[in-house]
């Protein structure tokens, strides 16, 4: 199952932030304990004063390719785990977000 759900204006993502991971980067899907499914991320930004939120919508808004003010934090603002909201084409924006997962996850593999 995807951590990702469509609707008309985006995508609404699942994630799981981990704040001074060393480079900011989107390290897979993540089953947690609880069988719900997210999207790892990891920022350098430190979780004070909003930077590793705003590393975070940087790190989504380049990765699919639309402008930061389309990527908003819905939940989470001070938790690792997050409901993040992009808006755009919802096909093209699950496509591109399922690609960097994969892409991730078989580079892992190797």
């Amino acid at each position: 199952m995807d951590p990702w759900r469509y609707s008309t204006e985006g995508i609404s993502v699942a994630l799981r932030v981990t704040p001074r991971g060393g480079r900011d980067d989107i390290d897979g899907v993540e089953t947690l304990a609880n069988g719900r499914s997210v999207v790892k991320v990891r920022v350098r930004a430190i979780a004070e004063g909003g930077e590793a939120n705003r590393a975070v919508t940087e790190l989504l808004a380049k990765a699919l390719g639309v402008p930061k003010a389309k990527v908003k934090i819905l939940s989470g603002v001070t938790s690792r785990l997050k409901q993040v909201a992009i808006e755009g084409d919802p096909k093209i924006l699950g496509e591109t977000l399922r690609k960097a997962t994969v892409a991730k996850a078989e580079k892992t593999k190797d």
